[in-house]
Parts: structure tokens; C-alpha cells; sequence
């Protein structure tokens, strides 16, 4: 929906962030998460991007704010990962950028590529540290080679 000038009249809020996933982390645990975000999401207006690599979560969430802030508190309680780092919040007036949920496999270089950009991004030290630790790991392990 757009207002009179052409411009999207709806305030889209969104989340970005990254995190480490738990040891244990195996394909029916991953479908288990893509299945219960698509049973969820859509009845409170969420739409994102989930993807994963390397033991690496970077997920953005975009959706009416309340229901974005909610979710990102439930996510960062779940005890499959560790590490949640807040890339970035925002509150835009614009159409959505994933207007269907999707998830990607990708390769370790394409997360290590995404963590060192928000590694140099980041402002907090707390941040800028977990990222480091992510991207220390993400090159140690077989997949990052």
C-alpha cells in the first residue's frame, strides 16, 4: 500500500542479527526451526531471511515492531544457539525487502564475508568481540576451509 506521493505508507520494523549455533545442530533441527517460522510468522506479519553456514545463524526479521521485538527476545532465549549479536534495528517507511520467508544453505565463505563486514560495522566492543570469536571458529573449523 502506498500513501499519496507513491511512498509505502507502512512503517516496516526490522531486525538483523547473528549468532552461533549449538554443537549438536543437525538438518531435522533446522527444519524443525524453518517449520515452526513458517506456522508463526506469517499470522503476526513477519518476513525475513534465515540463513545458515558453518554453524552460523544470520537471520533478517522485518514486520510490525511489537511482533519483531517479541520474536527477537524469543530467539535470543533459544538455547539452540549462543552468541546473539544485534547487527542492526531499524524502522523504515517502505515495502518489504523478503516478502516470503526463505532459507539458504550457503558456504562458509559467504558467512565469514557477512560477519567480517559487520565486524568492521560494529560500534560496541562486546560486538565487535563475539563477532571476532564467530569468525575465529568459522576458520578453524573443516567447513571453513
Amino acid at each position: 500500500m502506498q500513501n499519496d506521493e507513491g511512498q509505502p505508507s507502512q512503517s516496516i520494523h526490522h531486525i538483523v542479527y547473528c549468532s552461533q549455533a549449538v554443537q549438536h545442530m543437525d538438518k531435522d533441527a533446522l527444519e524443525q526451526i524453518i517449520v515452526t517460522a513458517r506456522h508463526h510468522n506469517p499470522r503476526f506479519g513477519i518476513t525475513g531471511l534465515l540463513v545458515f553456514g558453518s554453524g552460523i545463524f544470520f537471520q533478517w526479521l522485518e514486520g510490525p515492531r511489537d511482533n519483531v521485538t517479541s520474536l527477537f527476545k524469543i530467539i535470543s532465549a533459544d538455547p539452540r544457539h549462543s552468541d546473539v549479536v544485534l547487527l542492526t534495528k531499524e524502522d523504515e517507511f517502505r515495502e518489504r525487502l523478503f516478502p516470503n520467508w526463505d532459507m539458504e544453505l550457503v558456504a562458509a565463505e559467504d558467512i565469514s564475508a557477512v560477519l567480517e563486514d559487520a565486524m568492521h560495522e560494529a560500534s560496541d566492543p562486546k560486538q565487535k568481540n563475539t563477532l571476532s570469536k564467530m569468525l575465529l571458529e568459522l576458520h578453524k573449523s573443516p567447513l571453513g576451509k
